[in-house]
């Protein structure tokens, strides 16, 4: 829901900031799996409960994501570019949960399972969506630059960074922040299939 407009918001700067490290050398893929490694490295964070180092790494995951686009449009955009993108985010979605899991399983295991479950039916509903609307060529004004089709909703990744950084702020709360979002997760997973049936008929 907040995506286009935190896009308009910073991608000034970061197209500045591809271009300076396309400048010195840098791949958009390289920077993708960079950005995956870091993310990695903040569920292992979550999962030992250095909650406030996650934040940062959390953020620099993204921080990633957001340049490794802007890159390939700096230089080449790809298939395989777009498919590793989009691949490793939704690893990188599900893992900061399973971290909580792992933290304090008595308290965060079914909030976090349902919270994955969630996650299951947007990520389901987003990449059915893009996959027969690549086949019918259909193309998104709001995100032209993509490699797929991006299919908004209730949730997206702007939604889902303040939620996990959310959780990391309030490690007490997460069963609480985990199920409302999970809630947000289901209306958004609604809409699409509602959306999809629809555009597809």
């Amino acid at each position: 829901m907040l995506d286009r407009a935190a896009t308009r918001l910073i991608s000034p700067a970061i197209q500045r900031l591809a271009r300076q490290l396309v400048h010195i050398g840098l791949s958009a893929n390289q920077l993708t799996l960079t950005g995956f490694a870091i993310g990695m490295l903040a569920a292992a964070l979550v999962a030992v409960q250095w909650y406030a180092p996650a934040i940062v790494a959390i953020l620099a995951s993204r921080l990633c994501d957001a340049l490794d686009g802007a890159m390939a449009r700096e230089t080449r955009v790809t298939d395989a570019g777009g498919f590793l993108d989009i691949a490793l985010d939704f690893i990188f979605y599900a893992a900061i949960p399973l971290g909580f899991a792992i933290a304090d399983p008595a308290r965060n295991a079914l909030a976090a399972a349902a919270l994955l479950a969630a996650f299951v039916g947007t990520m389901a509903s987003f990449l059915a969506f893009a996959v027969l609307a690549a086949k019918r060529g259909l193309n998104n004004l709001a995100y032209p630059d993509k490699s797929f089709y991006f299919l908004g909703g209730l949730t997206e990744a702007t939604e889902t960074l303040a939620f996990f950084v959310a959780m990391c702020l309030w490690p007490q709360h997460f069963a609480w922040l985990a199920y409302g979002f999970s809630a947000m997760c289901v209306l958004t997973t609604g809409t699409r299939i509602w959306w999809g049936w629809k555009t597809f008929s």
